[in-house]
């Protein structure tokens, strides 16, 4: 029996600061920018605003992202063109700033952290950095057996929510949560179907290096198998991830939880992050309004656990590659959000008085009326022992200024 009450995360999570919301939202609305021009990006500011408790919204200035590592047994069936057993390749291409995510974590000035909860390698073999919270070496095939053991699991679990709070603590103040795993979209795929009361067929999805008809079917089988193991266990979220989840997936549950207990924004990036938020909105049913979906990745299993989580993608350009990439590639349009909610200007308040050094506008060029004063008044009145009158030397008025 584990001794983590998951019904804890009920009463710790709240949701960002509706008062908060309200003022980003008055405060638009007096914005010169009309409302609604700005799309959704004003939807992103004020909810940016209201996880941060300020307005005007502070920058998004130290984002990270995590994303945890692992190998899944069920990739020994054939259900993905990546041979079981190699998530490690895909952590040293992460570490060494090759992957995809990576090229746009450094482009973007994005630290990178990488979290081996079940890689099926010695721990001598990754880079530096990585390990430390390993659970077990791989998770079991979950069409025939559990993933982990309730012990491994809550290991695993605690291990993210550790890593929650490391960051909050160091920080960070938005995070982009992804994985670097070889099976994972499998045991994702499961823990959405059966959350979601739907068949295998509906949530199993090609992956990102797109299978054949023959690997789909097998994908599907396993899916199907291991839903009839997911379904006794479906009211402890806890003995859901031990059975069909795994070391990765518990970690990015526990991960997503804490993150909202501690405030701390969260863009999820594929499937498996998706599978995660689906698990913790069973746990904790105010916890997503903590989430974002970066981007739609095309896997049905993902379409099927935002619908279910009400979220919509900021993006959807096709990006399939996972470890974090797609995203990365919405952090820069969450970051505009910030910065057009902090610094477009306000509307002044009707009938108040506009300060002198305004009047001139935006281009510093004087106000009409103002100019056809000056200039009658300088007509009347006679420069003083022969010096140049208001006019200038060659009688126009202000012309320096005009040319600024």
């Amino acid at each position: 029996m584990s001794s983590l009450n998951l019904d804890d995360f009920t009463d710790l999570i709240e949701r960002p600061d509706g008062g908060t919301r309200r003022d980003a939202e008055e405060r638009r609305a007096r914005f010169a920018v009309p409302p609604g021009a700005l799309g959704r990006l004003d939807e992103l500011g004020e909810w940016l605003g209201a996880a941060q408790g300020s307005v005007p919204v502070r920058p998004v200035a130290r984002p990270r992202v995590v994303l945890f590592a692992g190998d899944h047994g069920v990739a020994g069936l054939g259900v993905s063109k990546r041979a079981a057993g190699t998530a490690a390749a895909l952590v040293r291409e992460a570490a060494e700033g090759a992957s995809a995510g990576a090229v746009l974590a450094r482009r973007l000035g994005v630290g990178v952290r990488i979290v081996d909860m079940a890689l099926d390698c010695d721990p001598a073999e990754l880079p530096a950095g990585v390990g430390g919270h390993r659970v077990r070496r791989g998770s079991g095939r979950i069409d025939v057996e559990d993933a982990l053991t309730l012990e491994e699991a809550e290991a695993a679990f605690l291990a993210g929510m550790a890593i929650a709070d490391e960051e909050a603590d160091a920080g960070t103040d938005l995070v982009v949560l992804g994985d670097l795993s070889v099976g994972g979209t499998t045991a994702a795929a499961t823990l959405v179907a059966a959350l979601c009361g739907t068949d295998a067929s509906v949530v199993t999805g090609r992956g990102g290096d797109p299978v054949d008809d023959l690997t789909w079917m097998r994908k599907c089988a396993a899916v199907r198998d291991a839903l009839r193991r997911a379904r006794p266990v479906l009211g402890d979220q806890l003995q859901l991830l031990a059975a069909v989840g795994g070391a990765d997936l518990a970690a990015g549950t526990g991960f997503l939880l804490q993150s909202a207990v501690r405030r701390t924004p969260v863009i999820l990036d594929g499937v498996v992050s998706a599978a995660c938020a689906l698990v913790g909105q069973r746990v904790a049913f105010r916890a997503p309004d903590w989430w974002l979906a970066g981007h739609a990745s095309g896997e049905p299993a993902q379409a099927k656990a935002l619908d279910r989580m009400a979220m919509d993608p900021l993006l959807d350009q096709g990006v399939r590659v996972g470890g974090g990439a797609g995203a990365l590639l919405a952090l820069p349009v969450v970051q505009a959000a910030a910065a057009l909610a902090a610094e477009l200007p306000e509307l002044p308040e009707p009938g108040a008085e506009q300060p002198a050094d305004e009047k001139q506008g935006a281009t510093g060029v004087p106000d009409t009326a103002d100019t056809a004063d000056a200039a009658d008044n300088a007509d009347a009145a006679p420069a003083d022992d022969g010096t140049q009158s208001a006019r200038g030397a060659d009688g126009v008025v202000g012309a320096e200024g005009a040319e600024r």
